[in-house]
C-alpha cells in the first residue's frame, strides 16, 4: 500500500469539493465532479473567461460539454439545469440536500494558461476547469485527485496544501476559498523533480519532458540563486510571505512562456534551452529560461500580493481593467533580468547585451510614439493579446517600454541621491510594499513612495514618461552612470521598415509606419517575389529596357542586385497578382550598442545590493 502523507491540523470537510480525473486521455478529456453540500434552491454556476496573469477573454467555457446534475440518487431534468449565458448555467434543486454536477473538459492546450491532457501528461489550471459556486466563494473548497488506472505511474504537483496523500501526491488538497483553489495549477505525469532551500523557504522544481542529457543539478542550483537573490531584494534578511514554493516547467519542442501564482508559476521552455550535464558553458536560450524563471519568481511580490487596486478582488466573469501593468509587468520585467546580474548568473557585458536588445526592441517600434505606457496597460485586453501586422505601428510592450521606464526611474534616483541617502527604485519597491502592506496600490502610492525616496516629487517624469508618448532619457541617463551609447548601421529590414520571414523566399509579417517600404506601397501578407534594377555597368541613368531581373532569395541578396542605384522596382505577389513598386533604398539607420566604460560608476547600479 501506498504511503500516506497527512496534516490533521487540517479540516477533512469542505462545503465545495471538485473530483478531477482524467475521462478519456486519448480524447484530451478530464472529468470533473462538483459537490456542494448546501447548495441554493437557484444554484449559479460560473467558469472564468479568463486567467489572472494572461490578460485575454479565453472564453474557457467552450472547453466543457455534457454537464449534468443530480441529488442523492435522482437525476435533475434537463428543465432543471438552465444555461443563461455563455458561462454560466442555474440549476433548481433542493436546498437542503448534496447537489452533485458533473460535466467533462477537453484538454488541450499545451500552454501555461488553461489544461493538456494525453498519454505522457496531465496539467490543469482550475480557472479553466472548476465551475464558481455563487454565494459560496470565500469557503474552503476541496480539489480531490484520484489515482487512475490511465496514469499508472504517474505523480502530482501542485501548490495547494494537502490533507492526505499518497507518495505520488493523489488524493486530497484543500484551498481556503476559490481564489485560492484557482491560482494553484496541477501538473500530473512521470516528470523530474527536485528540490532546495532559499532563505529557509523550502522549494521544489518539477520538469516535464526533459531529455536526458539534462542537467536538473545545475537548474536547481542557478534557481536558488535566483530566489535568494530575490527574497533578500524585498526582505533582506527577514522571511518571505510564502511558506513554500513550486516552479513546473514543460519542457517542449517550441514554445515559451510563463504564468505567476502566489506560491508556485507554470512555465513552458523548449527542450534544447534547458542545461545539459557536461556543460558548464551558459547557451543564450539557458540565460533566457534564468529570465523567465526571476520574472516569474518577481511576481511572488509584484502583482501577485503588491498588486493593482483594480485587482483586489478578480472579477472572473468579464474583462478586469488597470492602467498599471506597465508597473507590474514592466519593472518586474526590469527586475528579472538585473537581478541575474546580482544573483552572479551574469555578467555586466551580459546584462548590457539584454538590456541593449529591449532597448533597440522599443526604439524599432513605431508604436511607442502612438500609445502611452497607461493606454497600453488598459488596452492589454484588445491590443497586447490580440496582435496582428499593425501591432508595431499602434501600441508599445508595457513589459519592454515598461522595464525601459523603470530604468529611468532607477538611474535618475540614483543620480539625484545625496552622499549618505539611498534613493532607488529598489528602496521605492521595498517602500510600496510596506506602505501598501503587501497589498493593493494605486499609481498615487507610486508617486509618493517616489517623493520620499527620492526627495522630491516626480509627477512630471510620470506625466511624460507614463501616460506621455515622447522619448524617454535613456541615452542621457545611460551615459551619466558608465554606459556608453554606440550608434551602430541596423540591418536592412529595420531601414527598409519591414518585418519579414525568410522561408523559400521573403515574406512580409509586417510593414513599420512612415518607412520606406509603406511608402512603396508594400503590405503584410506580400511576398516579394524579385527586383529590376540597373544592369551592370549601365551607369546611374540606365533605360528601363536595359534593366536586369533577379530573384529575391532572401532579404540581405538586395544590395548586391541593387549595386550603386538606390531606386530599384519590387516584384511582389499579392492575392495571386504581380505588382511591381518603386522602391526607394534609404540611407542606413543606426542602432545602439551599449558599452561599459566606467566600471567603478556602473557597478552602483549593477552590482549587488
Amino acid at each position: 500500500m501506498p504511503t500516506i502523507r497527512r496534516q490533521p491540523a487540517v479540516p477533512l470537510s469542505a462545503g465545495i469539493a471538485y473530483r478531477i480525473e482524467p475521462a478519456d486521455i486519448h480524447a484530451h478529456l478530464f472529468r470533473v465532479t462538483l459537490t456542494i453540500a448546501r447548495p441554493a434552491e437557484l444554484q449559479k454556476l460560473a467558469l472564468p473567461v479568463w486567467i489572472p496573469g494572461s490578460y485575454l477573454v479565453r472564453e474557457f467555457s467552450r472547453n466543457l460539454q455534457g454537464l449534468r446534475a443530480k441529488q442523492g440518487t435522482r437525476t435533475l431534468s434537463s428543465s432543471q439545469i438552465s444555461q443563461i449565458d455563455k458561462c454560466s448555467w442555474e440549476i433548481r434543486c433542493a436546498a437542503d440536500k448534496a447537489l452533485v454536477v458533473s460535466y467533462e473538459v477537453y484538454a488541450n492546450d499545451n500552454s501555461v494558461r488553461a489544461a493538456w491532457l494525453d498519454t505522457g501528461r496531465g496539467f490543469f489550471n482550475g480557472s479553466s476547469m472548476c465551475l464558481q459556486v455563487e454565494g459560496q466563494t470565500h469557503g474552503i473548497h476541496r480539489l480531490d485527485l484520484p489515482a487512475h488506472p490511465a496514469a499508472a505511474g504517474w505523480s502530482v504537483a501542485t501548490g495547494l496544501p494537502a490533507l492526505k496523500v499518497n507518495k505520488r501526491g493523489f488524493g486530497s488538497y484543500q484551498a481556503a476559498n476559490y481564489d485560492e483553489l484557482v491560482d494553484c495549477p496541477v501538473e500530473m505525469g512521470t516528470f523530474w523533480s527536485g528540490s532546495f532551500v532559499a532563505c529557509g523557504v523550502p522549494h521544489r522544481f518539477v520538469v516535464a519532458g526533459a531529455a536526458p542529457g539534462f542537467d536538473g543539478e545545475r537548474l536547481l542550483a542557478d534557481t536558488r540563486k535566483i530566489c535568494e537573490a530575490q527574497i533578500r531584494f524585498w526582505h533582506g534578511g527577514k522571511k518571505p510571505p510564502h511558506k513554500n514554493y513550486l516552479f513546473m516547467l514543460n519542457a517542449v519542442d517550441d514554445g515559451y512562456g510563463g504564468l505567476e501564482h502566489r506560491n508556485s508559476t507554470a512555465l513552458i521552455c523548449n527542450r534544447k534551452d534547458l542545461p545539459r550535464k557536461g556543460d558548464t558553458k551558459t547557451s543564450e536560450g539557458y540565460t533566457t529560461l534564468c529570465g523567465l524563471i526571476s520574472h516569474e519568481y518577481f511576481h511572488t511580490w509584484n502583482v501577485k500580493r503588491l498588486r493593482p487596486v483594480e485587482f483586489e478582488q478578480y472579477r472572473y466573469g468579464s474583462e478586469n481593467y488597470t492602467q498599471l501593468l506597465w508597473f507590474f509587468e514592466g519593472f518586474t520585467s526590469y527586475y528579472d533580468d538585473l537581478l541575474l546580474r546580482r544573483a552572479g548568473l551574469l555578467d555586466d557585458a551580459g546584462y548590457l547585451k539584454l538590456l541593449n536588445k529591449t532597448i533597440n526592441q522599443v526604439m524599432q517600434t513605431p508604436g511607442r510614439l502612438i500609445q502611452s505606457l497607461a493606454q497600453a496597460s488598459f488596452d492589454a485586453w484588445v491590443k497586447y493579446y490580440r496582435q496582428d501586422e499593425n501591432t508595431p505601428n499602434a501600441t508599445v510592450s508595457y513589459y519592454t517600454k515598461g522595464a525601459l521606464a523603470a530604468l529611468c526611474f532607477d538611474l535618475t534616483l540614483r543620480g539625484e541621491s545625496k552622499p549618505g541617502t539611498a534613493a532607488t527604485l529598489d528602496n521605492v519597491m521595498r517602500r510600496l510594499w510596506l506602505h501598501c502592506k503587501a497589498g493593493p496600490m494605486r499609481e498615487s502610492d507610486f508617486s509618493a513612495a517616489l517623493q520620499e525616496i527620492g526627495g522630491r516629487s516626480y509627477a512630471r517624469e510620470i506625466a511624460s514618461w507614463v501616460h506621455g508618448t515622447g522619448e524617454l532619457p535613456l541615452k542621457e541617463l545611460l551615459q551619466r552612470h558608465g554606459i556608453a551609447v554606440m550608434e551602430e548601421p541596423a540591418q536592412l529590414a529595420q531601414a527598409l521598415g519591414l518585418r519579414v520571414q525568410e522561408a523559400g523566399g521573403v515574406q512580409i509579417k509586417t510593414v513599420m509606419r512612415g518607412g520606406a517600404a509603406e511608402r512603396a506601397g508594400f503590405t503584410a501578407g506580400d511576398e516579394w517575389l524579385g527586383v529590376e534594377a540597373p544592369a551592370a555597368g549601365s551607369g546611374k541613368k540606365a533605360a528601363a529596357g536595359r534593366a536586369a531581373g533577379w530573384r529575391l532569395g532572401k532579404l540581405d541578396d538586395l544590395p548586391l542586385y541593387a549595386g550603386e542605384s538606390k531606386k530599384v522596382v519590387a516584384l511582389v505577389a499579392r492575392d495571386r497578382r504581380l505588382l511591381r513598386l518603386d522602391l526607394v533604398i534609404p540611407p542606413s539607420t543606426t542602432t545602439w550598442r551599449l558599452v561599459l566604460r566606467e566600471t567603478a560608476l556602473a557597478q552602483k547600479w549593477l552590482a549587488p545590493g
